[in-house]
């Protein structure tokens, strides 16, 4: 038995501490973000401590030679040797595994005490240290209540505070401002549809966007677990901020529930991401300790009463958006592809079931209505129909949620049970009765329309400092040898991508030579054109040619003219490949900024229509365009508002880049050419997008 003594003296006074420094994990001030400090109460069998640091394992790693480290202890040392600390035989890290369940449960059980014992005496299992600290400890609580009313104590304090060298565009944001308050320029390269003032007299009207910032805090079960979000931006792109792209279904990130697509990152563990390059903003969001988002979220339009220009009509939240009254009065409008319809069934009965199957789609997400069982609650009262979406029940937001989470606000509620859902527009102009045929055929969805209809045939430049060079392998081999490497994406994938290398095997030749990397994307082989060919076509090809004696491949390889981060993305990939024990190269997708200084050639566009009724926003903003400080960019989309047409739509994202507007190119054209175009389309507008998968953390 070993007895372990902690690296700290016992007591530390609260005084000494300070929120931004302390682990958010296990209470300690320490250096790195995995060298956890415990104050260990009892003798800790030698089995379970490790062989470098002489402490406790903190996530064991098993090596093939039957020796057991922490991680960080060991991933550190094998950054240095190649061998292993006990018996000095040859060791890579990605051939050790996680220890067994039973070793990390005994782990877990080792008694600990409170790090704050001056005024916090507890003692509990290591594994229930982290939630003593964030629910129950008041040292920790105390430290974090200051540090939040010194910091954050409203979004314009928040902003007030920010450095002069931060992203543009989000002055807008402002969660109060007055009619009669004078509005700041846009700065150079910022549209702004979806701030539009009406100029309908009978539209309400909006003042400015509210936001606010809030707090989540999210733990990784696993070290390499994703938390499920795609991000995009950085300083080093047009959209200068961290945003989050989409919430990943069946994720950390999707059950907790707080954060959707559209919330701006603005610090990771209290780090400021205001003026970090989009590698090291994954970087940070890839740690795999206890993460502390701020994040700010739009919440809508604040409506106003035109009988007062002083006190504004409380906003709506957007798990319940407010139908708008129609230019009749007698229906709800039709923002979009549908219109969305308030319904509140009441139960006789608390536990009565409402007679609703729910399912999600692969092609979007939230919650659908499969079907109203016959004699049910819903199917008698008839005012929900097959295929509705579900946006909120009892206001809880659902835009974004599971069945499964529908399914437990339903069955918690009590009697009255309120719905917000959006109908199809080709179910809405039908004209049939819910109540007469609910189970139709007319209330069902027509097949949805092949978005990525083309190859793009816009040409523009990429933006700036981004850009992408041809590379040509030629090699004689055996035409039984292998090339080495493995592949994904092709034109029948989600996100239509070209066909990129994922993996270069140590056993291929192409290692051998060195010039083709990961991340590159295919152009041909042996003269056979890559570039339009779905994933099982690329492998089809790949295999005929590669049985040749001679093989000559072309690629692309995509640069950043920040030299520092093109290192810094280089080599997470390289720790990704190597350093994740559970690596799977088949699951690799390049970073998202990867992607922009792909020529136009390789894009594919989609065209989204959207429509609305009145003179209301668009409800998305717009950075790039022309400026004399940075030249020619390309629009991209920074914003979409909740509760706006381009909100209910759901097929534009934060990141989307804006080729064309009703077939008319946006290159070569600035603020004052794209506004006026998008003013003027006032029931309908077509959009040619190119759209890019955020980067996954």
């Amino acid at each position: 038995m070993a007895t372990t003594d902690t690296k700290v003296a016992c007591g530390v006074g609260a005084a000494g501490l300070s929120w931004a420094r302390v682990c958010k994990e296990c209470g300690q001030q320490h250096e790195g973000s995995d060298c956890h400090l415990y104050e260990y109460q009892d003798e800790v069998d030698d089995e379970l401590i490790c062989h470098i640091c002489l402490q406790p394992l903190l996530r064991p790693m098993d090596t093939p030679c039957g020796h057991t480290y922490c991680f960080h202890c060991l991933s550190s040392f094998l950054k240095e040797q190649d061998f292993c600390p006990v018996d000095r035989l040859r060791l890579q890290l990605h051939q050790c595994r996680p220890s067994s369940l039973l070793v990390r449960n005994l782990l877990d059980k080792l008694s600990v005490a409170c790090p704050h014992s001056a005024e916090c005496q507890q003692q509990m299992q290591r594994c229930e240290l982290q939630p003593h600290l964030h629910h129950r400890c008041p040292v920790f609580r105390r430290l974090r209540e200051e540090a939040e009313k010194r910091k954050r104590p409203s979004w314009n304090e928040l902003k007030g505070r920010k450095g002069d060298g931060e992203a543009s565009g989000d002055a807008k944001h402002s969660a109060t401002q007055s009619r009669n308050t004078t509005r700041d320029p846009p700065e150079p390269g910022l549209i702004n549809p979806a701030y539009e003032e009406s100029e309908d007299d009978n539209a309400p009207l909006r003042s400015s966007l509210v936001a606010e910032a809030i707090v989540v805090e999210l733990l990784r079960g696993e070290p390499e677990e994703d938390l499920g979000l795609r991000i995009v931006g950085g300083k080093d792109t047009p959209l200068g901020n961290i945003v989050i792209q989409e919430v990943v279904r069946d994720t950390l990130a999707a059950a907790d529930g707080r954060l959707a697509p559209g919330d701006h990152i603005l610090e990771v563990n209290d780090v400021s991401l205001a003026s970090v390059p989009h590698a090291r903003a994954i970087a940070a969001l890839r740690q795999p300790s206890l993460l502390r988002l701020t994040v700010m979220q739009e919440k809508g339009f604040k409506s106003r009463d035109r009988q007062s220009d002083h006190h504004a009509s409380p906003c709506p939240a957007p798990a319940a958006p407010q139908p708008s009254p129609s230019p009749h009065g007698n229906a709800p409008s039709n923002p979009n592809p549908g219109a969305v319809l308030q319904v509140t069934l009441m139960k006789s009965l608390r536990t009565e079931p409402l007679g609703i199957k729910l399912i999600r789609k692969s092609e979007e997400s939230g919650v659908f209505i499969l079907d109203l069982l016959s004699g049910g609650l819903a199917a008698k009262d008839g005012k929900l129909r097959n295929n509705d979406k579900v946006l909120a029940i009892n206001g809880h937001d659902l835009r974004h949620g599971t069945p499964e989470s529908a399914a437990q606000i339903i069955q918690a509620s009590e009697v009255r049970v309120n719905f917000v859902v959006m109908r199809p527009a080709d179910a809405q102009e039908d004209g049939a009765s819910g109540r007469e045929a609910p189970h139709g055929r007319a209330n069902r969805r027509a097949p949805e329309p092949q978005y990525f209809k083309r190859r793009s045939t816009y040409m523009k430049d990429p933006p700036g400092g981004f850009s992408s060079q041809e590379k040509t392998v030629s090699l004689k081999k055996e035409p039984r040898l292998s090339l080495g490497i493995t592949i994904a994406g092709g034109r029948d994938c989600r996100s239509r991508l070209p066909v990129y290398i994922t993996s270069v095997q140590p056993v291929g030749c192409l290692h051998r030579d060195g010039t083709i990397k990961r991340g590159d994307v295919l152009l041909s082989i042996n003269g056979v054109d890559l570039t339009q060919l779905t994933y099982n076509e690329a492998v089809s090809a790949l295999k005929t040619q590669t049985a040749q004696s001679q093989v000559a491949l072309r690629v692309i390889q995509t640069h950043s003219e920040d030299l520092e981060e093109d290192a810094e993305a280089a080599s997470q990939d390289q720790q990704d490949a190597a350093d994740d024990p559970r690596d799977d190269a088949l699951n690799w997708t390049p970073l998202w900024t990867r992607w922009l200084g792909l020529p136009s050639p390789m894009h594919w566009c989609r065209d989204i229509v959207l429509q609305k009724t009145n003179n209301e926003s668009w409800g998305f903003s717009i950075v790039g365009g022309y400026e004399e400080s940075h030249g020619q960019q390309p629009f991209f989309i920074k914003t979409i508002v909740p509760g706006t047409p381009a909100h209910f739509d759901g097929r534009l994202k934060c990141g989307d880049e804006i080729v064309a507007v009703n077939g008319a190119t946006t290159v070569g054209m600035n603020n004052s050419s794209l506004i006026p175009m998008l003013k003027l389309q006032k029931n309908k507008v077509t959009l040619t997008v190119v759209s890019w998968p955020g980067s996954l953390v």
